[in-house]
C-alpha cells in the first residue's frame, strides 16, 4: 500500500509469514474505535504514541491522557539509536525522520498544563454523583438541587454554588419537599461531606470558568497537523472516580454537541482513554448503559474512540464488539485471571491460519503485538503479529523546561490560564441574604393598632391627665377654666364698685 496515496496510518510489519508486508490502519475506518491491551511494560505506551503521530501527520486532532508521565515525548523530537535504526530498517520506513509532534499540555490542577474547567451545571447531576459516590437517594437530593437551580435561574458554575444551593434547600426544606420531592436532612449532609472531601482532592478547580470549548481541542496546525491534547493525568489517575469521570464528561459533551457527519475519510477527532478499567469499574448499570449508547453512536458524529488496559476484557463486551482496530501485546498467563484473558484475546481476532493466537500472545515481545484493523469495506483483517512501527518523538518523559517551553508557545494559554468569577448562584444568594437582613434592620411603618397600643398604659395615663378625656377634664381644661373665673371675678367686682359710686355719690 502506498502511504502517499492512501494516507494510511502505518502501524508496523508483519512478522508471519516473513513476506506478510507491512500493516496499516486506513483513516476511513479510524472512527470504528480500537482497542490497545497488554501486560505492563510490554510497549502499549509506544503504540499509542505511533497511532498519535500517525493521527497527527493526517491531519486529525488527538486527545489523550498521560498517567505515567511518558506520552509527554510527543512534543519533543526524538534520537535515533543502533536499536532503533535496525527497526526503522526492519520495517521498511524510508521517510522516517525525528520530529515532534504538534502538541498542547493540560493539567485540571493547571499545574502541568492549562487549567482544564467545566460547570458544575455542564457536568451534570449523574455524572456528579459518581464523583461524589452516592447513593439513589442522595442522587435524587442532587437532581432535585440542579432543578431548583433551573426553575429559580440561579447558575451552578462552582463547587461554592453548588454548596450556596443546598443551603437554600435545608432552609427551605419542607417547601421544596412538597413541591419537588422528599428532601431529608441527611442526605443533605451526606453531600454536603462528600463535596467537602472532592473539594480536599483539589477538585474545585477543575468547576469554573472559562470553561473547556471542545473547538480548542479539535485544531490543526498551519501546515495541516492535527494537533495532540494531552491531559497531564499522574496525579489524576490516583483519583480514579475523578479521572474517569471527567473522560466519560469529555466523550459525552463530544457526543452531545457535535452534528451528525457519518462516514468521512478521516475521523474530525480521536480520543484516547487509558486505564480503560477505571472508566467501568463500580460504574452503576445506568451509567454503564449510556457509556455504551455514547461509544455506539459517537462513531457517526467523527470520533473514534481507542481503550487501553490489560486485559480486553476490563472492557464490556458490549463495547468490546465495537472495537474494530485490535492491538494485543504479550500477556502472561500465570493466573487463572491470566488464562481467561489470554482466551478472551485469542477468540477476539479473526482467525489466521498461520497463528496459535492463544499461544503466541505469551510470547510476544516488547514492541511486538497480534494486530487486526478493519480493511477494505470495513472487514477486520486476519490477525498478524506486528513489529509496532517506532513513534519519531522521544519515547520517554520531557523536563519541566520543555514542558514550559511547549506551554508557553500554546495557541489557548491566554484563554484559560486566568480564571473568571462573574456572578452566580452563590453570589445571588447572598445578595437577597443581605437585602432581607437590610429590611429586618430597618424601622416598619407604624399600624393603627399599634399607634393605639403605644397609646396605652403609663403614656395613656399621662396623657389623660394633662389634657383630659371625654367624661373627665384635664390639667390644662381646668387651669383654664379657673383663670376665666378668677378675671371674671375681679372685673365684676371693679364693675359694680364703679356703678354703686355714682348712685349714691361716692368716691371711686
Amino acid at each position: 500500500m502506498d502511504q502517499l496515496a492512501t494516507n494510511a496510518i502505518l502501524v508496523g510489519k508483519a512478522v508471519i509469514p516473513a513476506d506478510a508486508g507491512q500493516v496499516w490502519l486506513q483513516p476511513k475506518f479510524g472512527n470504528r474505535h480500537g482497542l490497545v491491551a497488554g501486560a505492563t511494560g510490554t510497549g502499549k505506551t509506544v503504540t499509542l504514541m505511533t497511532l498519535a503521530e500517525g493521527f497527527s501527520r493526517i491531519g486529525v486532532p488527538v486527545f489523550m491522557a498521560d498517567v505515567k508521565g511518558d506520552v509527554a515525548g510527543l512534543a519533543v523530537a526524538g534520537s535515533t539509536g543502533d536499536k532503533l535504526q535496525q527497526r526503522i530498517a526492519e520495517i521498511g520506513m524510508p521517510d522516517y525522520r525525528n520530529e515532534a509532534a504538534p502538541v498542547v499540555f493540560w493539567d485540571l490542577w493547571g499545574k502541568s498544563g492549562h487549567p482544564v474547567r467545566t460547570t458544575v451545571s455542564e457536568m451534570g447531576a449523574l455524572l456528579l454523583g459518581r464523583i461524589l459516590d452516592l447513593n439513589d437517594t442522595q442522587g435524587g437530593v442532587l437532581d432535585i438541587v440542579f432543578k431548583l437551580a433551573d426553575d429559580r435561574g440561579l447558575l451552578l458554575l462552582d463547587l461554592e454554588d453548588l454548596r450556596a444551593l443546598l443551603g437554600l434547600v435545608a432552609d427551605q426544606r419542607k417547601d421544596i419537599s412538597t413541591e419537588y420531592g422528599l428532601v431529608s436532612a441527611q442526605s443533605i449532609g451526606a453531600i454536603q461531606r462528600a463535596l467537602l472531601r472532592l473539594e480536599s482532592e483539589g477538585a474545585d478547580q477543575f468547576f469554573g470558568e472559562p470553561a473547556l470549548e471542545l473547538a480548542d481541542l479539535m485544531r490543526t496546525t498551519p501546515d495541516g497537523r492535527g494537533v495532540i491534547g494531552i491531559l497531564a493525568a499522574e496525579q489524576l489517575v490516583l483519583k480514579p472516580k475523578l479521572y474517569s469521570t471527567f473522560l466519560l464528561w469529555l466523550l459525552s459533551e463530544l457526543f452531545e454537541h457535535l452534528p451528525e457527519v457519518g462516514d468521512l475519510d478521516k475521523p474530525k477527532l480521536v480520543f484516547v482513554f487509558d486505564e480503560a478499567h477505571l472508566l467501568f469499574d463500580d460504574a452503576p448499570p445506568a451509567l454503564q448503559q449510556r457509556i455504551e449508547q455514547v461509544v455506539r453512536i459517537i462513531r457517526s458524529k467523527g470520533v473514534g474512540v481507542y481503550f487501553c488496559s490489560q486485559f480486553p476484557d476490563d472492557v464490556p463486551d458490549e463495547i468490546l464488539g465495537q472495537m474494530g482496530n485490535r492491538f494485543q501485546h504479550a500477556l502472561r498467563a500465570f493466573t487463572p485471571r491470566d488464562q481467561k484473558a489470554v482466551r478472551t484475546a485469542a477468540e477476539t481476532f479473526v482467525a489466521n491460519p498461520d497463528l496459535d493466537v492463544a499461544k503466541v500472545i505469551g510470547q510476544l515481545g516488547v514492541g511486538e503485538a497480534l494486530v487486526s484493523t478493519l480493511q477494505d469495506k470495513g472487514v477486520p483483517m486476519p490477525v498478524e503479529k506486528t513489529l509496532i512501527a517506532p513513534p519519531r518523538c522521544r519515547m520517554g518523559a520531557i523536563t519541566d523546561a520543555e514542558r514550559q517551553q511547549v506551554r508557553a508557545g500554546s495557541p489557548v494559554g491566554a484563554k484559560y490560564d486566568e480564571r473568571v468569577d462573574r456572578e452566580s448562584a452563590a453570589e445571588m444568594l447572598a445578595k437577597k441574604a443581605e437585602a432581607s437582613a437590610e429590611q429586618a434592620k430597618a424601622p416598619a411603618a407604624k399600624t393603627r393598632a399599634q399607634d393605639e397600643a403605644e397609646d396605652s398604659g403609663f403614656g395613656r395615663a399621662v396623657k389623660d391627665a394633662v389634657f383630659g378625656t371625654r367624661r373627665r377634664q384635664g390639667m390644662v381644661e381646668t387651669m383654664a377654666k379657673q383663670t376665666a373665673r378668677t378675671i371674671g371675678s375681679q372685673i365684676g367686682r371693679q364693675i359694680l364698685r364703679g356703678v354703686l359710686g355714682g348712685i349714691f355719690g361716692g368716691k371711686r
